[in-house]
């Protein structure tokens, strides 16, 4: 495992790939001690207080741009917080402890730790909000589908493009009622719909491998903050992603504009909410389809993570064993 370099006095050059990668193990471990006790809360803070204490160690000085909330609402890795070791590069990070906290309190599969860290600047700041998202893996042709076409022409378009006729298409979308029209046009056109409780990061990097998860195209509206998350983890592996936000209220309008968004209509897409050099990684909570969740045996814990960085390109997956985990992970 070495060093990953970046260039110029602002790059990731003093991150090391196996440090991130700690962030998010520990996260992992944390959570995964309270999976199926049906205590949400817990869960995110064990999550929490864990992914805090091991970016404390890294040598960055970093701000957290997509959080746990505004400072009032989250008492640690709230908007705007600073972390890291003080020294370093200046970075942007972006945080999902637990992504999936109602399916680790029900130990149901596809819960994440979650963690972006990108140059400073790299990251959109999105607030805690709706976002509408659509994406596909790599492959494809810049603009096969588009926010703004209709269900119908997204799928027919993309089954053109990867050659297979519609029936052959799945659309991955968050099981919620708000999604009812959506989930009938989908299947109405012909295409086949994989619903999923919560865990839309997952959902969005499944679209990177459909030869593997069987998933062709993510649909449908969840947090914005997991839309930025998702698109630094495409912007490493590829494929597309678009986004609006959808403010319910003047409040939700008010944040936005107060973090730095102009134009609440705007359609976001890769480029726009990750922007530059962005290191990705993801430690399984529960077993799921893109991670095996953490095991515990006897004094050890196994975790399996994914580490990805767009300048370079690698994805590097991580099998790791603890040893003495009660001593070195307590929450």
């Amino acid at each position: 495992m070495g060093i990953e370099i970046g260039s110029g006095k602002n790059g990731l050059e003093r991150v090391l790939v196996l440090e991130v990668a700690r962030v998010t193990e520990a996260a992992a471990i944390a959570a995964a001690r309270l999976r199926g006790r049906g205590n949400e809360k817990a869960a995110d803070k064990a999550a929490v207080d864990a992914m805090r204490r091991e970016l404390a160690k890294l040598q960055i000085r970093g701000t957290v741009v997509i959080g746990e909330g505004e400072m009032d609402e989250a008492p640690m890795l709230y908007i705007g917080e600073k972390v890291g070791s003080g020294e370093g590069p200046e970075v942007d990070i972006a945080v999902d402890p637990l992504e999936g906290t109602t399916i680790c309190a029900k130990s149901m599969p596809n819960s994440l730790a979650v963690l972006a860290i990108s140059e400073r600047g790299g990251l959109l700041h999105a607030p805690d909000m709706y976002m509408n998202k659509i994406a596909i893996g790599p492959g494809y042709a810049e603009g096969v589908v588009d926010l703004d076409a209709s269900p119908a022409d997204n799928l027919q378009a993309l089954a053109k493009a990867k050659g297979v006729p519609i029936n052959e298409i799945m659309a991955c979308i968050l099981d919620r009622p708000r999604h009812a029209e959506l989930i009938k046009a989908v299947r109405d056109c012909g295409a086949a719909v994989q619903l999923i409780p919560d865990g839309d990061i997952a959902g969005v990097i499944w679209t990177t491998d459909p030869d593997e998860t069987g998933i062709d195209i993510y649909m449908g509206s969840g947090g914005a903050p997991e839309g930025v998350l998702a698109a630094a983890a495409l912007r490493c592996i590829g494929g597309q992603i678009q986004g609006r936000l959808i403010p319910s209220n003047d409040v939700e309008r008010e944040r936005a504009q107060k973090m730095g968004i102009t134009d609440v209509n705007r359609k976001f897409r890769i480029q726009d909410m990750a922007s530059a050099d962005v290191i990705f990684s993801a430690t399984g909570v529960t077993d799921g389809s893109l991670l095996d969740g953490v095991h515990f045996r006897g004094g050890f814990a196994e975790t399996e993570t994914v580490v990805m960085r767009s300048k370079t390109g690698t994805v590097r997956r991580i099998k790791t064993n603890f040893r003495n985990i009660g001593a070195r992970f307590i929450g």
